[in-house]
């Protein structure tokens, strides 16, 4: 009766803690407010700038805010439109460059809080390349990539312990084969789901920064070098939580006449 009794609230948590994401209008799993989540990702983003060393290129500097607040105005015209405003409420933005050149990462924190490395830049190259990788990260948080993760890590953990119960006399062996065996195929799974959130951020950014006016043409460009850059150490895909870079390259040429038009219709505005 008990395993029943979870098993029902389990299935009541999914029904009612699923959300679409803008854009791409896939549901997914949400078990953790932002009034909770955007919080702890404030408190995250401090400490890591308070163990960071800040750049003090005020050219750089300058063009990590600017190209930040240009797609935050394009997100929020984009959310305002499509009737999801409500989506961006406690957002409060934050666009900073670390100085670490052996960093070539970028992230977004939900609710909007963005930290570049500076040993991007040479791979961004410019201010068209930051926007590709701008865009790319606000995606995440806007698709709520990071609350999602958070969410599908409690309900592998909620699964590991019914599994547990409910083995009961199963011989010591057995149960460890077992959780070996779940904790074996959830981790594929996080693969599988983080290469999505990468693919469907790349969508989602490429439409933002389009609509920012920054070329969408340049994101293919940013992902060549990328991959010249890697040298050819990148693991197999089905290996990395990362679509390969010609997966990348040949997805966003695949979505190039959409946000082309999108560019052309905001690029003087």
């Amino acid at each position: 009766m008990n395993r029943r009794f979870f098993s029902f609230l389990l299935i009541i948590a999914f029904v009612f803690s699923c959300q679409t994401v803008p854009v791409t209008g896939r549901s997914q799993l949400a078990l953790i407010p932002n009034s909770e989540l955007f919080p702890m990702s404030y408190q995250s983003y401090q400490q890591v700038l308070g163990e960071s060393r800040l750049s003090n290129n005020q050219q750089q500097v300058a063009m990590i805010k600017r190209v930040g607040k240009r797609i935050q105005t394009a997100v929020e015209k984009y959310m305002t439109d499509n009737g999801a405003a409500n989506q961006l409420q406690g957002f409060n933005w934050e666009f900073n460059l670390i100085e670490n050149d052996e960093m070539i990462n970028a992230w977004c924190m939900p609710g909007g809080k963005v930290a570049f490395y500076t040993g991007i830049l040479p791979i961004c190259k410019d201010e068209a390349g930051v926007a590709v990788v701008m865009g790319h990260e606000i995606a995440h948080a806007i698709a709520n990539h990071g609350g999602e993760r958070m969410s599908q890590g409690m309900v592998a953990q909620l699964g590991l312990s019914s599994l547990q119960m409910a083995m009961g006399q199963n011989p010591k062996l057995t149960n460890q084969l077992l959780l070996q065996a779940v904790g074996a195929g959830t981790q594929i799974g996080m693969l599988s789901f983080s290469r999505q959130h990468e693919s469907e951020a790349d969508k989602i950014g490429l439409i933002f920064s389009s609509m920012a006016g920054y070329d969408p043409r340049e994101a293919p460009e940013f992902w060549k070098r990328m991959k010249a850059a890697a040298g050819g150490q990148a693991p197999p895909e089905f290996l990395s939580t990362h679509p390969s870079s010609d997966r990348r390259i040949a997805d966003l040429n695949a979505q190039m006449p959409e946000a082309v038009k999108i560019y052309n219709q905001y690029k003087n505005q």
